[in-house]
């Protein structure tokens, strides 16, 4: 199993696939880092048949070119903090824990906001 920025890959998923499996990498970039190592690694190659060399290869090109992992999230994190900080409108709503984006939320945005809570249905005592 090779382990690149940190993460064991898949070793039965292709490379260009495994990469993905790495916070703050796509398709989009996969495909750009095996384009830069073009000469050395094929796309179609499994992680089990990388060798030392060729992991090294592509840490060494995530760690000089890219945002990755622990850096990204903490950086996404940063942003987060500091949009609360200064009191915007988006701030504000990830502390409510809202949707950011202009998303309606009288239906729908349940993955935000978490199961329904049923107001109101009470019955009258007699």
């Amino acid at each position: 199993m090779a382990r690149i920025a940190g993460i064991d890959l898949p070793k039965n998923k292709r490379i260009d696939i495994a990469l993905q499996y790495i916070y703050g990498i796509g398709p989009k970039v996969a495909g750009d880092i095996l384009k830069k190592l073009s000469g050395q690694i094929d796309a179609a190659t499994r992680v089990k048949d990388l060798t030392e060399q060729q992991a090294g290869l592509i840490n060494a090109v995530l760690q000089k070119e890219y945002k990755i992992e622990g850096e990204l999230r903490r950086e996404v994190a940063q942003n987060i903090h500091r949009l609360s900080e200064i009191g915007s409108y988006r701030g504000n709503r990830h502390r409510r824990n809202l949707p950011a984006r202009g998303q309606r939320t009288k239906t729908n945005s349940r993955t935000r906001r978490g199961r329904r809570k049923t107001v109101g249905a009470k019955v009258k005592a007699a």
